[in-house]
């Protein structure tokens, strides 16, 4: 977790992607840290994302234990105003 108790977020990537590439500048840009999971690296581990989340594209982006989705997704729920309270561990 970093200095301000956000939920652990988990990015699913792989190295030819530039919407990983933009969800990690994003977060950077939010003074973020995450785990990333290369899963052009680990074959198992592309099975455990898929097995996770039905879905085969990178990124895949879990805060907590919460699925985001890809980056866009992510950028769906900040302009919606919801991204925030799921990093605060406040999201219902």
């Amino acid at each position: 977790m970093n200095a301000r108790n956000t939920p652990e977020i988990t990015l699913y990537t792989g190295a030819a992607c530039a919407y990983c590439v933009a969800a990690k500048n994003f977060l950077k840009g939010r003074g973020l840290e995450w785990s990333e999971v290369r899963v052009d690296l680990d074959p198992s581990q592309r099975e455990k994302m898929v097995a996770l989340t039905h879905r085969t594209s990178v990124p895949q982006i879990f805060i907590g234990s919460t699925h985001v989705g890809g980056y866009d997704d992510m950028m769906a729920l900040h302009r919606a105003g919801k991204l925030d309270p799921l990093l605060s561990g406040d999201a219902s």
